[in-house]
């Protein structure tokens, strides 16, 4: 009676994840689909926790402690956050959703009966297991880590793709010879551990910063397989459905960016793209005009239309609230304001939505690459603030750019283009903006924050 009970408490967790994952799609609905979905892994947790287990009785002090310290770690760090940094807890996140699966995998096989075969469905799972929960673990450290900028072409691999063919193989070799055995050697599940994380690391590494985006989706999703076998372990429904979701989603999203960056993901993989590549030379004269605040003020405030183009820049310069007052000034005064977003502005997948979201945008005023690019020539400004390589028209003039290809935001195409940036340094892709050095282009220096401030002021004032 138990068992079905808990079963339909696990399937009403499955249903609520599925209405939160379908909500979290809209930003109208994406705070309600969250609680939805919170709501449904703690009954999950619940549930489980009073699930009959023979011979583990004495355990919940163990089980208690760790959901007090995980829930503890997990408020402090969202609530310390900041939004800039927003994209390396989601990595660190995910990475430890990744060592949970390692950990479950490890002591799937300490606890595996001596002397009973290995070659069967469980047990290539459990191997299965432990290789993604590896590579999530290590990748997304990796991928922390060039987030934050210590990484970035700081470790170089000799002839990665070799490194990481050989360690494939290796990893296979091991995996048939342990499975094999008429007994578990758990010296070669050590073995496998060791091989897999360095493959973690080995497979990100030689990804560059300006693909982060696109890594941390896929990695995403290893998380999500990673969770799913783990439900296969334990035969476990909601984890197995959860793990799925979550993987199924990831997989998904890192097709469309791949896609929004005319890549495949082959390419991105063994790519190299945004690992500091040779500046984009283009042919145009490098001459730097530059904007004055009462000038682009007096612009501003008799414009028609206004389209604000906002990058990591914007986040680091915590510019999003000022950024939502300018829009709301110049609406006032009648002039139509929108935002252009690039489907990997920033450094992780929607970091610019939620970014103008916890400024209170409208969702509407959100308009797509496509979308944008058809509304430029009627666009009596464009302001970028802190976008670089997804306005960079190297993407279409330079077949030596590393981001040659990549779709941009043709922001040239408006009447007259203000970029906001501290100084003229490349973005995250490591070459030069010829954007900087275009006819209807001028540069407005200082943090982004400030600037925006004093145009403020200066509109209030005209």
């Amino acid at each position: 009676m138990i068992i079905t009970i808990v079963d339909t408490i696990y399937l009403i967790a499955i249903i609520l994840f599925i209405v939160g994952l379908k909500r979290l799609s809209s930003a109208d609905t994406a705070r309600n689909g969250n609680l939805i979905a919170a709501s449904a892994m703690g009954l999950a947790i619940i549930t489980t926790l009073v699930y009959p287990m023979e011979g583990y009785t004495n355990n919940y002090a163990w089980i208690g402690g760790g959901l007090l310290l995980g829930s503890l770690v997990g408020y402090l760090a969202a609530k310390k956050v900041a939004m800039t940094a927003m994209p390396e807890m989601v990595s660190l996140f995910n990475g430890l959703g990744g060592a949970a699966t390692m950990l479950i995998a490890i002591v799937e096989f300490y606890n595996y009966p001596s002397g009973t075969a290995l070659l069967n469905g469980q047990m290539i799972t459990t191997d299965f297991a432990l290789f993604v929960g590896c590579i999530s673990f290590t990748g997304s450290l990796i991928a922390y880590g060039k987030l934050q900028g210590f990484l970035r072409d700081s470790l170089v691999l000799p002839y990665p793709k070799v490194v990481n063919m050989v360690l494939l193989v290796a990893i296979i070799a091991v995996s048939v010879h342990m499975l094999t055995q008429p007994s578990l050697n758990f010296n070669l599940v050590m073995i496998l551990l060791v091989l897999s994380l360095t493959y973690g690391i080995t497979f990100v590494t030689p990804i560059g910063g300006g693909d982060m985006p696109v890594v941390i989706s896929l990695l995403n999703s290893f998380t999500g397989l990673g969770a799913a076998l783990a439900g296969l372990i334990y035969s476990n429904q909601v984890m197995l459905v959860g793990g799925i979701l979550v993987g199924a989603s990831g997989t998904i999203l890192t097709v469309l960016m791949c896609e929004a960056m005319n890549r495949s993901l082959l390419n991105v993989i063994i790519g190299g793209f945004g690992g500091g590549g040779i500046a984009a030379g283009g042919g145009r004269e490098e001459v730097v005009k530059e904007a004055s605040i009462a000038d682009l003020a007096i612009e501003l405030k008799y414009s028609q239309k206004v389209y604000i183009v906002p990058g990591y820049g914007l986040a680091v310069a915590q510019a999003q609230h000022i950024c939502s007052e300018l829009d709301a000034l110049l609406e006032a005064e009648g002039v139509t304001v929108k935002y252009a977003i690039h489907p990997v502005a920033g450094r992780m997948p929607g970091h610019m939505n939620v970014l103008l979201a916890e400024a209170n945008v409208p969702y509407p005023k959100l308009i797509d690459l496509e979308d944008a690019n058809k509304d430029f020539p009627t666009t009596d400004v464009v302001l970028v603030i802190g976008a670089n390589d997804v306005v960079n028209p190297a993407a279409k003039e330079d077949p030596s750019s590393p981001i040659y290809g990549m779709p941009i935001l043709d922001v040239e195409m408006a009447k007259s283009i203000v970029i906001l940036k501290r100084s003229m340094s490349t973005g995250y892709a490591g070459i030069q903006n010829q954007l900087f050095f275009g006819d209807r282009s001028r540069m407005l220096f200082g943090d982004a924050k400030s600037s925006l401030q004093k145009l403020v002021d200066e509109i209030g004032n005209v």
